[in-house]
């Protein structure tokens, strides 16, 4: 069974790029992933773990279902009142 071709990228520089790397037999270079700062990771994290629980104690439970409803509404394409009480 032939191969199938592959699309070309739709940026006319990667196109090129990938032209070029397919005419000469150089593989493309991926640029380097820039450095993250470690301190500014912890923080993020810091503030992730605790964002939900601060959340979740500072709504009631009324508010909680609300949000919850809403979210299955919109997860499963339904309008108010379609299932989900």
């Amino acid at each position: 069974m032939p191969k199938r071709s592959s699309k070309p990228p739709a940026d006319p520089n990667k196109a090129a790029a990938s032209i070029l790397a397919a005419v000469t037999g150089d593989p493309i270079a991926d640029p380097p992933s820039p450095e993250k700062n470690p301190a500014a990771q912890a923080l993020g994290r810091l503030g992730g773990l605790k964002g939900g629980a601060a959340r979740a104690a500072a709504l009631s439970p009324e508010e909680r279902k609300r949000i919850a409803q809403d979210a299955a509404r919109k997860r499963w394409g339904l309008a108010k009142g379609d299932g989900v009480e």
